[in-house]
C-alpha cells in the first residue's frame, strides 16, 4: 500500500495483519481523486472509519490543510499513528477513537468546525448507510460545495439525494462502490 499521488506520491505505508481492516486500494484511492480532483491545497478533511488513514493520508500528500481520522479499533488507531509518523504528517492529523455506530462524536472541539471533504467507509454489508447518511445531515459538519466520498460494497443501495446531499457520481472497482456527493445548502 502506498500513497498515489501529491508531495508524499510513492510513501509506503503500514498495513494491517488479518482481515479486521479492510483499506481501500491503491487503484480505488487513485481513481477517488482523479475524480475529486488532485489539488486539494488548505481543505479541512474528515475520515470516518478510518482504518489505515490512507485516504487522509492521500488528501494530505495533495495539500490538504488537516486530517480527522476517525476510528474505533484499536488496531485502526496504531496503524494511522504509524502511517502519520511515516508520512511526517504527525502534526496535521487528529485521530479520535470513537464507534460511529453510535454517531459522530460530539465532546470534542474539532467536532464544531466544518470539513470541507469527508470520507466514510464503513464495514461492508453491516448496513450502517441510511443511518450515516442521517447522521451527517443532521450534524451539518459541510460548508457549501461540499464533498463526501462513500465507499460500500456494490450490493449496498444509497439514495441518489438525501437532504441537502445530492449524488454526482457512482463507480464500479471489483466489489467496491464509491459514490461521491456535493452538499448544497439552504440560501
Amino acid at each position: 500500500m502506498r500513497i498515489t499521488g501529491g508531495k508524499l506520491k510513492g510513501r509506503r505505508l503500514a498495513s494491517p495483519k488479518g482481515l479486521h481492516i479492510r483499506p481501500t486500494t491503491d487503484k480505488v484511492r487513485e481513481s477517488v481523486f482523479n475524480i475529486i480532483g488532485h489539488d486539494l491545497a488548505g481543505l479541512r478533511v474528515i475520515d470516518l472509519f478510518a482504518g489505515t488513514g490512507s485516504l487522509g493520508l492521500e488528501a494530505l500528500s495533495r495539500g490538504a490543510f488537516s486530517v480527522t481520522f476517525i476510528d474505533y479499533s484499536g488496531q485502526a488507531i496504531q496503524l494511522i499513528k504509524k502511517n502519520l509518523l511515516l508520512c511526517g504528517q504527525q502534526t496535521s492529523g487528529i485521530i479520535i477513537k470513537k464507534d460511529l455506530r453510535n454517531g459522530l462524536p460530539r465532546r470534542y472541539p474539532i467536532m464544531k468546525e466544518k470539513f470541507d471533504l469527508v470520507f466514510l467507509d464503513p464495514p461492508y454489508r453491516k448496513g450502517f448507510a441510511p443511518f450515516l447518511l442521517q447522521e451527517l445531515s443532521t450534524r451539518r459538519i459541510f460548508l457549501s460545495e461540499s464533498r463526501v466520498v462513500f465507499e460500500t460494497s456494490k450490493n449496498e443501495v444509497l439514495p441518489v439525494s438525501y437532504e441537502n446531499l445530492e449524488i454526482l457520481d457512482t463507480r464500479l472497482y471489483g466489489d467496491t462502490k464509491i459514490s461521491i456527493y456535493v452538499y448544497e445548502a439552504n440560501e
